[in-house]
């Protein structure tokens, strides 16, 4: 199986006030995101790639027109956690490029959730 990875990076705030109120993330705050969309195929196309990285810019454009320097309680509907993302990112991809296998987010350079089915 080949497999390609890109990342994006996008900035937003947000707010998991269903915690306690002692809890960190139960304040309003922001992370620097990454997000790294995974695909794979068994077979490269004509042109030797699983996928063109240039075709992966219709991400960069939805990140960037939707979430970069947002609030994601404004953005998302449910729970603004980095699985909650992954997965959201995850069936936008899948419905763009049939290859997606995993988009893994990052709030932190030593944290990240992932969603592959």
């Amino acid at each position: 199986m080949y497999r390609i990875c890109k990342e994006f990076h996008f900035s937003a705030s947000h707010q998991l006030a269903h915690l306690p109120e002692h809890h960190q993330c139960a304040r309003l705050h922001g992370h620097n995101y990454v997000v790294a969309v995974e695909l794979a195929a068994p077979e490269l196309d004509a042109n030797g790639f699983v996928r063109d990285y240039h075709d992966l810019a219709a991400l960069k454009s939805y990140i960037d027109t939707r979430f970069d320097h947002r609030h994601l309680n404004d953005v998302l509907d449910g729970p603004s956690t980095a699985e909650a993302l992954a997965r959201h990112f995850f069936d936008y991809c899948a419905g763009q490029w049939p290859e997606t296998v995993a988009v893994r987010v990052s709030e932190t350079p030593r944290s990240w959730a992932e969603y592959r089915p």
